[in-house]
């Protein structure tokens, strides 16, 4: 068994224990031996918990950043980019929804999966050919990582099979943080019978807005 055959073994397995039980019961130890993996190597792959769901989002990402050879604008690419890696996540619904209910209880693990889910961000703009360099990059990674927060909360509660709900969650989130730039497809949101926005309202100072994103040049 290579490395990428065991970690898939055992994140099943943690993930199947996860539903069952709960996040907080969950041990790797447990998981292991649900999977008859040895434990040896287990505690070099997974040395801490959180790792099941570290490895989890790098799964993810690699899924998302398969290059499948589609084109499109960088906000259909986004789209599509973002869909994939929810994919990988369906696989593992249960479990993934065991580990968002913890989530509050547990600051340093959301924390830790805050910061891996920027890096992720970072991963899917600059596959969708869009700029993350200085402040204008830092405020694009903030945008998706809002659009992808709204998604996950759709997904947790949209029990479809075709995610028809996490769909159009999505395409409304990356209207509203691409709704003042430059970025092709921008139309949509009009053509879609979006709400414009109203005229004389400062949205650098509204909270409910996310900021722009850009094109690279």
């Amino acid at each position: 068994m290579d490395n990428d055959q065991f970690d898939d073994a055992l994140l099943r397995s943690a993930m199947e224990r996860a539903a069952l039980y709960g996040w907080r019961r969950l041990t790797v130890v447990d998981a292991a031996r649900d999977a008859g993996l040895s434990l040896d190597v287990a505690r070099k792959r997974f040395p801490f918990k959180a790792s099941i769901l570290l490895t989890l989002g790098r799964l993810a990402d690699e899924a998302a950043l398969v290059d499948d050879g589609s084109t499109g604008t960088p906000r259909e690419k986004l789209f599509d980019l973002l869909m994939r890696r929810l994919d990988v996540f369906q696989q593992y619904r249960a479990g993934v929804r065991a580990a968002l209910r913890a989530l509050p209880f547990d600051p340093p693990l959301a924390l830790l999966l805050g910061g891996a889910t920027v890096e992720s961000m970072k991963w899917m703009l600059g596959a969708a050919g869009l700029d993350i360099s200085g402040v204008a990059g830092a405020l694009r990674v903030q945008a998706l990582l809002g659009a992808w927060t709204v998604t996950l909360r759709a997904w947790d509660k949209d029990d479809s099979l075709d995610m028809g709900t996490t769909m159009a969650a999505l395409d409304k989130a990356l209207d509203k943080a691409l709704r003042f730039s430059a970025l092709p497809g921008i139309g949509k949101a009009a053509a879609s019978g979006g709400t414009p926005a109203p005229a004389g309202h400062d949205f650098s100072t509204d909270p409910s807005v996310d900021l722009p994103l850009e094109p690279l040049a």
